[in-house]
């Protein structure tokens, strides 16, 4: 595989890969603000669902590219930055340097979802799993298709790259969970691991916590506010952050169509771990429901009115939102 030297054109059709050089200061309007706030949001709610990826969010709205340069930004060049400026001027060479508007509003986008729809989505998953696993269904399968659709020239080794990561994925999705009261140098170690998963497209940074056993702990944290458990979650994802997307920055730089089938066959590995019909060891329905079954195996039957509609809106608001980033893109 080699790469392509063009940078990758706003278009969403023409998936090239990304420009490495220093990139010029964005004047995002308020409007613009506004939009990046929303994903932000969507990104929150994605990562609460233990099987869907913020960063497939990311990458359908438009923005994943974004994400990625302005975090491999952060590093110890920052402060020979701001020694060359100095002062105030210093502080907004940085904040240039790290789009750290953008990323700010992201960040509180991300948040709100955290701080408002925790509650509510574990909720859901405790009392009507069916229906938010569907919901969530049909928003993969069409991130794939439309992923599938980015992907120029396919050949042996893009081939063999997007069955990797679909077999990763599945590899990952079939794991035992991990039963554990997490410790606070624990509750770092999984924010470390778990933010890689929420960056990557396809792999959840949620079901990487639950694998852990530290899902139950951050989001009774999230709710009872916690800080010092929260304080440890967030000091192990900018720690792991830090680390992993200088890695990812240079692979979509380098290699775009490749590591763009390597993610795409994440996300469609992820079906597995978010298929709707689950039940528990003894084919029963409770919050232990992690074995997949037949849809007339369910027992309170397949409920396909229910299910396909809630699949079709889920498919609906990724096409949507997929149409928005490419739009936003344009402008």
């Amino acid at each position: 595989m080699t790469a392509s030297q063009s940078p990758r054109p706003t278009q969403p059709s023409a998936a090239q890969p990304l420009d490495t050089s220093t990139a010029p200061v964005r004047n995002d309007s308020p409007k613009q603000l506004l939009g990046v706030y929303i994903k932000g949001m969507a990104m929150g709610a994605a990562d609460i669902v233990p099987g869907v990826s913020g960063g497939t969010i990311a990458l359908i709205a438009g923005i994943y590219e974004r994400l990625i340069n302005a975090l491999g930004s952060i590093g110890p060049n920052l402060w020979a930055i701001f020694r060359q400026e100095g002062g105030i001027k210093g502080f907004a060479a940085i904040w240039r340097q790290v789009d750290a508007t953008f990323l700010l509003c992201l960040l509180l986008g991300i948040a709100t979802s955290f701080a408002t729809l925790a509650g509510i989505i574990k909720h859901l998953l405790d009392n009507q799993p069916l229906l938010i696993w569907s919901f969530f269904f049909g928003l993969v399968v069409a991130t794939v298709f439309i992923l599938l659709n980015e992907i120029k020239r396919w050949n042996i080794g893009r081939i063999a790259l997007f069955a990797t990561g679909l077999i990763v994925a599945v590899f990952i999705s079939s794991m035992p969970l991990l039963t554990t009261t997490p410790s606070l140098p624990y509750l770092f170690f999984a924010g470390a691991i778990a933010i890689c998963a929420m960056i990557l497209p396809g792999i959840s940074g949620s079901f990487i916590l639950l694998l852990l056993g530290a899902y139950d702990a951050v989001l009774e944290a999230v709710d009872t506010m916690n800080l010092s458990a929260i304080f440890a979650v967030i000091a192990g994802m900018a720690t792991g952050l830090l680390l992993f997307t200088r890695a990812l920055k240079w692979l979509l730089s380098h290699y775009y169509q490749a590591t763009l089938a390597l993610l795409t066959g994440f996300i469609a590995g992820s079906l597995m771990k978010v298929w709707p019909w689950k039940v528990d060891a003894l084919g029963s329905l409770n919050t232990a429901a992690v074995h997949n079954v037949m849809p007339w195996q369910y027992p309170t039957g397949a409920q396909w009115p229910t299910t396909i509609g809630l699949m079709l809106l889920g498919a609906t608001l990724v096409s949507l939102l997929s149409w928005w980033g490419s739009r936003t893109n344009r402008a």
